[in-house]
């Protein structure tokens, strides 16, 4: 069976994004071109693990998708405007749980990869956790950006080490929870 999809890209203050939603305004994958060369390439990588060479047909959006539009709202400072965004993403089970962690992980704060593994309940499942972390394709949304080091550092992102420190510091920037926002974070 093959699913259709809608491609987007846009500008944001981190570089070109493109996304995929389908035809229920699903977010499927998301990501950054690096350096103006990718041109939505990472973004097709992604698809095909997810659903195979031949098991989607991407389109290019006729209109601004919702889920574009929540990005836009949070790249501008309104940090909650991704919260409602509905998500989908093939994945294992242990992958989808992370990825569901992931989601429930404040704005402005950071997790271990270790507390996360602990937050599931699989406290020993620390590299599984920073495997399936790795697998995500929606970031930003979905925030893998927000699991940091045991000693808060900053560790990989499929985006880069320089948009995480971005993202991380935009939301402390813009979020009035009260999640202390003078955590230092290293590289």
């Amino acid at each position: 069976m093959t699913e259709n999809f809608f491609s987007e890209a846009f500008n944001t203050p981190t570089g070109w994004m493109h996304i995929v939603t389908d035809a229920e305004r699903k977010l499927r994958a998301a990501h950054w071109e690096n350096n103006g060369e990718d041109k939505g390439g990472r973004v097709l990588r992604l698809l095909r693990i997810q659903y195979g060479e031949h098991g989607f047909q991407l389109d290019e959006a006729r209109a601004p998708s919702d889920a574009r539009l929540a990005l836009e709202a949070y790249f501008a400072g309104q940090i909650a405007a991704i919260e409602a965004v509905p998500t989908l993403a093939r994945g294992t089970d242990f992958q989808r749980l992370v990825w569901a962690a992931l989601r429930e992980i404040p704005a402005g704060s950071t997790l271990s990869y270790g507390e996360l593994a602990a937050k599931i309940g699989r406290p020993a499942a620390v590299r599984a956790v920073g495997a399936a972390n790795g697998a995500n394709p929606i970031p930003v949304v979905v925030p893998c950006h927000r699991v940091v080091g045991a000693d808060a550092s900053l560790t990989g992102f499929g985006g880069g080490l320089e948009r995480k420190r971005w993202l991380l510091a935009h939301e402390r920037m813009h979020t009035t929870s009260s999640v202390p926002h003078n955590l230092e974070l290293r590289i």
